[in-house]
């Protein structure tokens, strides 16, 4: 059984920083990918940002330049640095992982932005 454990979401003002992270857990022997997507109501699920395990990273054009994807392999965690957050970035946000051929979901974590 695999989890993905996140943390890191909260209230912030405009122009500050989170930093979200996902840990997987259990047993793992790969995993292919990980990444953020994020949903707000009325709204489909957004890939913001996804990564390899060769660092080859996505995101969605909204948020380039202001938020960076990393992985720590040893620690089989993603961590999101979101930067220069603005309201429209307010949103629940999900790590996804492919683990050893399995999709996995994180419980979401919600960041809000106050202007």
């Amino acid at each position: 059984q695999v989890q993905l454990v996140e943390s890191g979401g909260g209230l912030v003002q405009a122009g500050g920083s989170l930093r979200l992270s996902c840990a997987a857990s259990g047993s793992i022997f790969s995993i292919n990918h990980m990444g953020w997507y994020r949903q707000t109501p009325g709204k489909q699920r957004e890939l913001v940002a996804a990564i390899t395990s060769s660092t080859n990273a996505a995101y969605a054009d909204s948020v380039k330049g202001r938020f960076t994807i990393s992985r720590d392999n040893a620690k089989n965690t993603v961590y999101l640095q979101m930067n220069s957050l603005k309201p429209e970035d307010t949103a629940a946000y999900d790590c996804r992982a492919i683990v050893d051929g399995h999709l996995y979901w994180g419980q979401g974590t919600q960041v809000t932005v106050s202007s």
